[in-house]
């Protein structure tokens, strides 16, 4: 199928019958995550992105579903992730911010719903927010350096970063609250409530991530320069945690 879709529910059908063509019983569980499973689904701009749960032996058939994978591509379906239910449960102490942005936001499209159940340590959850925030953080200011003062490359740097800040924020909703929105401006609201920053700032990052932002080269200066002291305070707030 080379068609982009309307919607991602409209290829559930063929996409598993290619799968199950492949792996039969080996086949585990098919699940859409991310964006397309929350309702930010965007034709021809959003991926779909699959998490594919194989047994040990489907594992040996992974150069099987090459094809399948590259032809699905030209309908905007990402290259899967693929797992077994073992590597799941023993990676949740290494990535419980990626597991948990996938139970929070995903459709079973076959099988088994192996995010439903997972749980979460919360000082699993809170080292790998502390190690994400920092990281990051130290990226923003190289590619701030790295810019030289280029409106085009800040608005990029802010674009590239924002998306990940806003599931690092959801997750530590999460962890101080067990619940936590799907949309970004309301994970924003939701931490400005929560923790006292500056909603103002990342509303501007959506509205440049977006494409939908005004503001002159000095603005974007001043916003940027206001979303690293923002990111720095978040970054103080998850160490007295």
């Amino acid at each position: 199928m080379a068609k982009i879709p309307e919607k991602p529910q409209d290829i559930f059908v063929p996409l598993k019958q290619d799968y199950l063509k492949i792996f039969n019983k080996e086949l585990v569980s098919l699940i859409l995550y991310g964006s397309a499973a929350g309702g930010f689904y965007v034709k021809g701009k959003s991926d779909i992105n699959l998490l594919v749960v194989l047994t040990s032996d489907g594992m040996d058939k992974l150069a099987d579903i090459a094809d399948t994978v590259q032809s699905w591509k030209k309908s905007r379906v990402a290259v899967p992730l693929v797992m077994t239910k073992a590597f799941i449960e023993s990676s949740l102490d290494c990535y419980p911010i990626e597991f948990l942005n996938m139970k929070n936001s995903h459709i079973l499209i076959y099988g088994e719903n192996v995010l439903e159940s997972l749980k979460f340590k919360p000082e699993d959850l809170r080292l790998q927010i502390e190690r994400e925030l920092k990281g990051k953080l130290v990226l923003l200011r190289q590619g701030y350096l790295e810019a030289g003062g280029s409106t085009r490359q800040l608005k990029q740097l802010i674009s590239r970063s924002f998306t990940a800040f806003t599931s690092i924020f959801n997750a530590l909703l999460y962890l101080k609250q067990d619940a936590a929105p799907q949309k970004k401006r309301d994970t924003i609201k939701e931490m400005a409530g929560l923790f006292a920053v500056d909603a103002g700032v990342f509303l501007s990052c959506a509205d440049i991530k977006e494409g939908v932002d005004k503001f002159s080269v000095k603005e974007v200066e001043e916003v940027f320069k206001k979303y690293l002291r923002e990111v720095e305070k978040i970054c103080t707030i998850v160490d007295a945690l």
